[in-house]
Formats: C-alpha cells, sequence, structure tokens
C-alpha cells in the first residue's frame, strides 16, 4: 500500500485481526488494550496443555502496551482518561483521533518509496530474540 495507515487497538487485538493490524505503518494502542497473535488461554493450551497457565503465558506473550512499545511493535500508547477508556467514551475517541490524525500528517509528509522503506525497516526489525534473565525466553 502506498497510502499512509493507522490502526489503533482499542480493546484486545488477537489471531488474525492482529496480523492485519501490524501491516499499518502506524499502530497505537490504548494503555490498558492488549495485542497478540494468540491469546493466552490458546498460547498456554499449547505450550503446557493446561489453559489454566494463561498468566504465565500472558507474561510471556508480552502482550501489554508498555510491553510492545518496548519490543517496537507498537509505535505509541495512548493513555486513556482516568478509570478507563469504557467510563469516558468520548474523552476516549478525542484522544484516539488526536494521535490517528497526528500519525497521518507525520505519514503524509513522506513520499510513499520513503513510507514503504520505513514499513519495511520497522517489520525487520520486528522479532529480535534476547534471552531472558528468568528463563522466560521473549523477542
Amino acid at each position: 500500500m502506498t497510502v499512509p495507515t493507522v490502526a489503533v487497538v482499542v480493546g484486545e487485538g488477537g489471531s488474525g485481526g492482529a496480523l492485519a493490524l501490524a501491516l499499518c505503518d502506524r499502530v497505537y494502542m490504548l494503555e490498558n488494550a492488549i495485542y497478540s497473535v494468540i491469546t493466552p488461554e490458546g498460547c498456554a493450551a499449547l505450550l503446557w496443555r493446561d489453559a489454566s497457565e494463561a498468566p504465565q503465558a500472558a507474561q510471556a506473550l508480552g502482550l501489554t502496551a508498555s510491553d510492545l512499545l518496548r519490543l517496537g511493535v507498537v509505535d505509541g500508547v495512548i493513555n486513556e482518561p482516568r478509570k478507563g477508556a469504557h467510563k469516558h467514551h468520548r474523552a476516549t475517541v478525542k484522544v484516539v483521533l488526536r494521535q490517528v490524525e497526528a500519525g497521518i500528517r507525520e505519514l503524509e509528509g513522506l513520499a510513499p518509496p520513503e513510507r514503504l522503506r520505513l514499513r519495511r525497516e520497522k517489520f525487520l526489525a520486528m522479532g529480535r530474540f534476547t534471552p531472558h534473565p528468568n528463563g522466560v525466553d521473549v523477542l
């Protein structure tokens, strides 16, 4: 795609939908959202054959907004109004729209070939493997 693309994870982004969002030039998350290619329960069921291990799987997946920002999977975290987005819909829409507009303005300043190059570099930087000091390996 040669047009600017921006996505916002507002709740739970998972599975194929999560992969589709990753293709955007900019991916933002509400601070209390989660974003992963598999649910913690599904991951636990596959790895430990026990869905009750979901908390351990969630930690290993690093699916919180702050985790994913640190890992370079998302480009920004949008702070939610006090008591959460679900309590203050209008305020949440305003902050999300401001972030989306800022992202689009930034991207519109780039020529399509430059935007595509930056998108490719972003994807190539994802997934670097680093052994975790506690024995739980993370990307």
